[in-house]
C-alpha cells in the first residue's frame, strides 16, 4: 500500500488486508468467539486476538413529530440501565441488515415502519472486534401486528419517545453514552441540515 496515497487520496477508510499467517478460535462464547491471527506487517508479524462479532443493527425510529423512540434497559457489563435506540445481532443465517432491523423494531418495541433509509454502518470497537454495527432510520411508524414476549435483558424495558433536538442536547452533554444511539442520533439531526 501506498502511504503516500492515505495522506492525499479521498478521505475514506481503505481495505488493506495482512496477510493471515495463523487463525485460530481460542474461546467459543454463547454470542461471540475471541480469535487470536497472527499476520506479516510492517516487516514482521504481529499476534492479535480480537472478538469474532456476528455483527448487529440499530434502529432510530423517529415520529411525525421528529420525536426519537428510546429504551432503556439493564446491560450486565456496565452493570447499569443505559438509553438506547432498538436494537439486535445479525444472529439469523442469510438474514440482510435491513431485515435484521424490522425485525428487531417489531420485537422490541411492537412497531413497523413502512419508509426505511440508512443513516450509517460503523465500526464500534475495531481494535479489539471486528463487529460491524449498520444503523437505520425508520419513519412512518404504526402499531406491529402482533406484540412480543420479552425476556431476559429485554424483559423490563422502558420505552419513552424524545423530540430528537432533546436527544441531541443528552449526548452532546455527556447524560447519553451508548455510542451506537450517539452515532445514530448525531447522524440523524446532520442529515436534517
Amino acid at each position: 500500500m501506498d502511504l503516500g496515497a492515505l495522506r492525499s487520496g479521498p478521505l475514506a477508510d481503505v481495505a488493506d488486508p495482512a496477510p493471515v499467517v495463523s487463525s485460530e478460535r481460542v474461546y467459543a462464547g454463547k454470542v461471540w468467539d475471541i480469535r487470536s491471527d497472527t499476520v506479516r506487517f510492517g516487516g514482521g508479524e504481529i499476534t492479535r486476538e480480537y472478538v469474532a462479532h456476528t455483527g448487529a443493527v440499530v434502529v432510530l425510529a423517529m415520529d411525525d413529530d421528529e420525536r426519537v423512540l428510546l429504551i432503556n434497559q439493564y446491560r450486565q457489563p456496565i452493570r447499569s440501565r443505559e438509553w438506547e435506540l432498538p436494537a439486535g445481532l445479525l444472529d439469523v443465517d442469510g438474514e440482510p441488515p435491513l431485515e435484521a432491523a424490522k425485525r428487531e423494531l417489531a420485537e422490541e418495541t411492537d412497531l413497523v415502519a413502512a419508509e426505511w433509509s440508512e443513516l450509517v454502518s460503523m465500526h464500534p470497537t475495531p481494535g479489539g472486534s471486528d463487529e460491524v454495527i449498520h444503523l437505520f432510520l425508520a419513519r412512518g411508524l404504526s402499531p406491529a401486528p402482533a406484540t412480543h414476549e420479552r425476556t431476559e435483558e429485554e424483559a423490563e424495558i422502558v420505552l419513552r419517545w424524545v423530540p430528537l433536538g432533546e436527544a441531541v442536547a443528552a449526548v452532546l452533554d455527556g447524560r447519553l453514552r451508548n455510542g451506537p444511539l450517539m452515532v445514530a442520533v448525531l447522524a440523524a439531526h446532520a442529515r436534517r441540515g
